[in-house]
């Protein structure tokens, strides 16, 4: 009986650990296309990088655009955060929706985002790209957009 009360106790301890988390509040600022602060019910604020995709960078083309798609959509909204970790700048990395709306998704649809394929983990992602880029829809009525990461990396 012991053996497996432990055995079950290792289980549930691994499962635990690979699972991911959820926690909810208010969006109190954007900050670019693809980061926001989120204020929970505890007052706390979380800066959270929308897992999955990346925007672009303020300072380059559809970069304020971008973050004022963002805004319409999540700015003073109550959103559900699924928690997948954090990054090495100390933000959590997530997927936002509000009323079930996935926000990540709806950026790259819009064509505000870049699917960012070195972390993407979303299936459904380049779909919604593709249809962007075809439909030349946002960023993609640009001739040559260019990726953030190599924008960032020409810094």
């Amino acid at each position: 009986m012991k053996r497996s009360a432990m055995l079950l106790t290792a289980f549930l301890c691994v499962g635990h650990a690979n699972a991911q988390t959820m926690f909810s509040g208010d969006v109190v600022r954007i900050l670019d296309g693809d980061t926001v602060e989120v204020l929970d019910a505890g007052k706390r604020t979380h800066r959270v990088r929308l897992a999955n995709i990346d925007a672009p960078e303020r300072r380059q083309a559809f970069g304020e655009v971008s973050r004022q798609t963002l805004a319409t959509m999540a700015y003073r909204q109550q959103v559900e955060v699924l928690d997948q970790g954090g990054d090495q700048y100390g933000r959590r990395i997530g997927v936002l929706t509000v009323n079930g709306r996935n926000l990540n998704a709806a950026m790259v649809a819009k064509g505000m985002a870049w699917v960012y394929t070195r972390y993407n983990t979303d299936r459904t992602l380049p779909a919604l790209e593709q249809q962007a880029r075809t439909n030349q829809i946002g960023l993609w009525a640009d001739k040559n957009p260019n990726p953030p990461w190599d924008f960032r990396r020409a810094w």
